[in-house]
């Protein structure tokens, strides 16, 4: 199985899922990877704020950063290896890389509410 690598821009936290303005590719991505390490996934993230050692130990990571600047972040690595940078890969890119398969099940809610005097 491959080994992920996410290296994410300066974030408040790890997942960057706090605060009071909430980016949703940042949710998304956060349950995206939380699906994929509980199927088996090796994904690690590193956030420039709080690990930029993380950063500095992989030179693809430097000179990308050198030659493209912060608007690079975040930065995919597979197996050492770019696989994208710009923007938070989706959960089925996230299960190539993995070699994982995504259900193409969709969960459709039946009823909105729980009860006769709900809605």
């Amino acid at each position: 199985m491959s080994h992920i690598h996410v290296f994410d821009p300066a974030l408040c936290c790890s997942t960057g899922v706090c605060g009071t303005d909430i980016d949703q590719a940042l949710v998304t991505f956060a349950a995206d990877v939380e699906w994929a390490r509980q199927q088996g996934a090796a994904i690690e993230r590193f956030n420039l704020a709080q690990q930029p050692t993380a950063f500095a130990a992989r030179p693809v990571i430097v000179r990308l950063l050198e030659r493209s600047g912060p608007a690079a972040l975040p930065v995919v690595l597979v197996d050492g290896e770019v696989a994208m940078a710009g923007r938070y890969p989706q959960r089925a890119e996230l299960a190539q890389w993995s070699g994982l398969e995504v259900s193409r099940t969709i969960p459709v809610a039946t009823s909105c509410c729980s009860g006769p005097d709900c809605c």
